[in-house]
Formats: structure tokens, C-alpha cells, sequence
């Protein structure tokens, strides 16, 4: 398919200004609103209806098992291949073929990441970063969405941290009330990450009071507290 053709079907699929607007962020500028949340290791999970799933299997990523990815996420192997490297912690979920269908990752260390915002995320001591979790669209409203943070949680409690900590963009509404579902609280905190041109990328921080994410959260839905 020519590069207009593949245009005119998005257009038809997005509508011709939503379609405009990707293409001046991607290419012109863009401003990302990064909210940082945390929640400790030991707190329960509030209750959902989120749907169950049949088994897969979890394997921990590393340099040699990463073309798993091959199939769903071939874009991303070198990616991961990379990370493995550098000594995070990533856990992927195989189906009975063998091929990745959701992954997530930790770090301990403060995280420069590379391959998409561009910028660092600062960790404090007990703490991990849990950042590039995503799963194909077959288990979009299962409790895998669960199950992979909790595993990743009780891998990082295992080399010893207590509360994990995660930024997500504001535009991203399934992801910002999945992290109310598991029951994590607003930092008050923003990392504001800006495009130039589609080749810089500039960062800064900016604090908030109050709550950004009362408007997501369902009447009657518990608030999780930390053990005391």
C-alpha cells in the first residue's frame, strides 16, 4: 500500500483532524503529561469483574529468549533484547505457542529510558520503577492486567523493595484506571516530556495538589491503604 493510500484509510478510520494532529506531534511538536504513582507491596488489590483467562505461562526475559516477541511485538525485540541486558527484570507471558502475548518490566536503578520518552526517571532506595507493561488486545479487560503486576511486585519484594512506583500519560485513560483499580496513590508530582521536530526531547518536572484522578474513580470504590 503507497504512503497516500495508507493516509487516506487512516483518515477514514480517525477522521482527517484527529489525523492532523498526530502528525504535527509526531513530526512538528508534542507535550506529554507524565504522572507519577506509587503503592506499596503489601496492600490488597480493591475487588474487580475483570474477566478470567486461559493459562499462560511466565518466563522471566533475557538476551537469548526474547524472540518470543516475534509474533505480536516484532518491532520490539531489539528493544527488549536491550533491557535484558542491562540487568532489569522482565517478566513476559508465552501462550501454548510459545509466543509473547504481554510483558512487563522493574528496574531497581534509576531508569534512562531510551527507546520512548527519552528521558530519566529517578528511583529512591526500597523502590523499583515499573514501566513497559502492555498486552495484546485478546486480553484487554482480563485479570492478566492483575496477575502480571502482582508477580512483578513479589519478584522485586525478593531483592528487596517495598513500594513501586510508575509514571503514566494523562491521555492514557484505561491505563490511569487500571492504576486506580490496583490501588495506587497520585505523588503530586508531573514529568512534562516535550517532541522537537520529531528528533528532541526535553523533560521537566512540575508538582500539583489535590487529585487528578478523582475524576476517573467510580462512586464507591474502596481506597486502599498501606498496612500498618
Amino acid at each position: 500500500m503507497s504512503p497516500l493510500k495508507k493516509l487516506s484509510v487512516r483518515i477514514k478510520q480517525r477522521g482527517l483532524r484527529r489525523e492532523l494532529k498526530k502528525l504535527f506531534e509526531r513530526h512538528v511538536f508534542f507535550h506529554w503529561e507524565l504522572l507519577w504513582m506509587e503503592r506499596d507491596l503489601l496492600s490488597p488489590i480493591p475487588p474487580h469483574k475483570l474477566r478470567p483467562y486461559a493459562p499462560l505461562r511466565l518466563v522471566v526475559i533475557d538476551t537469548e529468549n526474547v524472540k518470543a516477541f516475534a509474533r505480536y511485538f516484532g518491532d520490539r525485540v531489539q528493544t527488549m533484547r536491550e533491557l535484558a541486558a542491562e540487568g532489569h527484570t522482565g517478566h513476559m507471558y508465552l501462550d501454548a505457542q510459545g509466543d509473547t502475548v504481554a510483558f512487563v518490566w522493574g528496574s531497581t536503578r534509576d531508569y534512562h529510558d531510551r527507546h520512548y520518552y527519552g528521558c530519566k526517571f529517578p528511583i529512591k532506595p526500597g523502590e523499583f520503577f515499573a514501566f513497559g507493561g502492555e498486552g495484546i488486545r485478546h486480553y484487554f479487560g482480563t485479570c492478566l492486567s492483575v496477575d502480571a503486576q502482582v508477580n512483578m511486585w513479589e519478584a522485586m519484594r525478593a531483592q528487596g523493595c517495598t513500594r513501586v512506583v510508575d509514571v503514566c500519560e494523562t491521555r492514557n485513560i484505561p491505563a490511569l484506571k487500571l492504576h486506580i483499580r490496583m490501588g495506587y496513590q497520585e505523588q503530586g508530582r508531573v514529568t512534562h516530556v516535550y517532541g522537537l521536530f520529531g528528533r528532541w526531547r526535553l523533560s521537566r518536572e512540575s508538582r500539583y495538589t489535590g487529585s487528578r484522578l478523582e475524576p476517573l474513580r467510580k462512586p464507591g470504590r474502596p481506597t486502599v491503604t498501606a498496612p500498618a
